[in-house]
């Protein structure tokens, strides 16, 4: 699994913090998604599905 993340559509909403923290952040200064972990390792594969599907600017890409 491949993730990467689109910053300027993101709108800091913090979905994918909530559903993966140990692959997605938020920057202290106005809360744009950081990638922690661009390959994370299979057993958080559901955790970014999730943060994929739950974001609501679409800021996420998952290749398989």
């Amino acid at each position: 699994m491949k993730v990467s993340i689109d910053q300027s559509r993101c709108v800091a909403a913090g979905s994918c913090v909530a559903a993966a923290a140990a692959v997605f952040d938020q920057r202290d200064e106005d809360g744009i998604v950081v990638l922690l972990n661009a390959s994370p390792p299979a057993d958080l594969a559901d955790d970014v599905r999730q943060a994929a599907a739950v974001c609501p600017a679409l800021a996420i890409t998952i290749e398989d």
